[in-house]
């Protein structure tokens, strides 16, 4: 339940920059102690990750270049949604196109917020397990490699620092915390 004390009240709102993926907005807020502000937005389709976990419990991963960092990046698969678009959905079909992997089984494993301080994006987390191979089908501007690891090697990876990708951290460790029956 919220706080009625800390809610800001929207006044107005002006469109900076409306792109593919991300929408800025800049809004004028009224503070609870009746003040004005603003705030810069970013309005997000929102996204879904998924965690393929196979049968001998390895992970289907992908290796792909983040340009605005410049870093290849250790990831699960994982993509934005289309406008409307049922986040279960959105992962089975993000899932077989990046990896050519269909589950025959999807646990949601909550929502994720990386940014709330400035961006309302939104990523819904699946595991995903009964997994049958297909050919994948990627967009035409990705470029991606993927291959299996162990669950528990990604597990002592995130632990260790050597994977800086947050909606990865955070599913693995959900996943192996259900896998291993340490709900």
């Amino acid at each position: 339940m919220a706080d009625k004390n800390l809610i800001e009240k929207p006044i107005s709102s002006k469109e900076i920059f409306d792109g593919k993926i991300l929408h800025v907005v800049h809004d004028t807020v009224e503070l609870p102690n009746g003040a004005e502000a603003s705030r810069e937005v970013i309005r997000h389709t929102g996204a879904v990750c998924v965690i393929p976990v196979t049968e001998e419990g390895t992970v289907i991963m992908e290796r792909q270049y983040r340009y605005p960092i410049a870093r290849v990046m250790l990831e699960i698969p994982a993509g934005k949604l289309e406008p409307g678009e049922d986040p279960l959905e959105g992962g089975l079909r993000e899932l077989e196109e990046e990896t050519g992997i269909v589950a025959g089984k999807m646990t949601c494993l909550g929502e994720l917020l990386p940014a709330p301080a400035y961006c309302d994006e939104k990523i819904t987390m699946y595991l995903a397990t009964e997994l049958t191979r297909k050919e994948r089908h990627l967009d035409e501007d990705e470029f991606l490699d993927v291959f299996e690891m162990p669950l528990s090697e990604l597990v002592r990876m995130v632990m260790d620092g050597e994977i800086a990708d947050a909606k990865t951290q955070i599913t693995v460790l959900k996943a192996d915390r259900i896998l291993n029956g340490n709900q």
